[in-house]
């Protein structure tokens, strides 16, 4: 008999990616995948994508300052609640899986309310506060950074790492350097500045080209709507607003890579050993977290790090030639990261369930 999971997480595709690879590498012959996310989000599209049942439910969202949208969202959240119970009592799951995201808040408390096993990742190494809140409600958690156990209470909190999705890791450099009409002979940057806030990493790339292609073949992967038409001839340039199915055979191809600090591309990139540098959201653009993530990564040899107020053409160039210089060390440092796959150990986990 089929066991039954119910995933939920979403606001972001970074609470929705490390989801699906986790569905990706559960046996279809073992368990029933459900999803259970906010109405509107980008969840609702991701996984709708990929056939999953999808169910919707009220959620408001969480706030850390004073706004009179505060009041009304907690009917919301418990009319999620309500909402999740309703379907969850339905379902009967036998575990669920939360990624984070303020819609996730409902479900969980739902599924304590039923006795229902609650496993949370946490990817930051500080929690948002869905995850917060969520915490006290949870059976396990698992978190990509060793710092981040220290938020949560004592003996519940594993650091496991980040779940990389499989696919990313079996990109073909012959694939990708035909795809991107690269030459094999001259080494490829990548710059990922991801669709938010991404116009600062935008403007410094495209000004430092000139210096960038004497050395590089540059991949510009600058989000919706970003492209430069006047830039589309430019030799040793491709630029995309984004790369989905040839995004692994991108990363094959790829020596070095500029990128923000979310945590699911930054620990991609170490799980394909990829020296890299880091340009974090400024603490007014988030709460913070990628900054944390940068800093930590930064300790650990992992990356370089470059702060996007200092981000201009002669920091960009002198920090690339720091990571040429140490591209050696940083490779090697980056081999002693986990030798499984953190993905595999939570599919682990999660046959204790089943």
């Amino acid at each position: 008999m089929l066991k039954k999971i119910v995933f939920t997480g979403g606001g972001s595709a970074g609470h929705v990616t490390p989801n699906i690879a986790v569905m990706n590498e559960l046996n279809q012959n073992d368990w029933d995948i459900y999803y259970v996310g906010s109405k509107e989000g980008i969840e609702k599209e991701l996984v709708e994508h990929k056939g999953i049942p999808y169910h919707a439910i009220s959620s408001g969202k969480l706030r850390r300052y004073i706004d009179w949208q505060n009041i009304t969202d907690i009917f919301r959240v418990v009319k999620g609640c309500l909402e999740a119970r309703k379907y969850l009592k339905k379902v009967k799951p036998n575990v669920v899986f939360s990624k984070g995201g303020f819609v996730t808040v409902p479900v969980i408390i739902a599924a304590k309310t039923l006795n229902i096993p609650v496993i949370i990742h946490e990817s930051d190494i500080t929690p948002g506060l869905a995850n917060r809140i969520a915490q006290r409600f949870a059976t396990k958690i698992f978190t990509s950074f060793d710092e981040a156990t220290t938020h949560f209470p004592p003996g519940k909190a594993k650091a496991l790492g980040s779940p990389v999705r499989k696919e990313i890791t079996r990109g073909d450099k012959k694939r990708g350097m035909e795809f991107l009409q690269f030459e094999e002979s001259r080494p490829v940057l990548t710059v990922m500045g991801g669709s938010l806030g991404a116009r600062k990493i935008n403007e410094t790339i495209r000004a430092a080209l000139p210096r960038l292609t004497e050395k590089y073949q540059v991949v510009h992967l600058c989000g919706k709507g970003h492209t430069d038409e006047t830039l589309k001839d430019q030799p040793g340039y491709r630029q995309f607003e984004y790369v989905n199915e040839e995004l692994p055979d991108v990363l094959a191809a790829t020596d070095t890579i500029v990128t923000r600090g979310g945590s699911n591309s930054i620990f991609e990139f170490l799980t394909l050993h990829l020296p890299m540098l880091i340009v974090p959201l400024t603490r007014a653009q988030s709460r913070g977290d990628q900054i944390l993530n940068a800093e930590s990564f930064q300790e650990k040899g992992y990356a370089a790090v470059l702060e996007e107020e200092q981000l201009n053409e002669d920091t960009l160039h002198d920090a690339l030639q720091s990571i040429e210089d140490n591209r050696n060390d940083t490779i090697a440092q980056m081999k002693t990261y986990m030798a499984e796959n953190p993905l595999d150990l939570i599919i682990k986990e999660l046959y204790v369930y089943h």
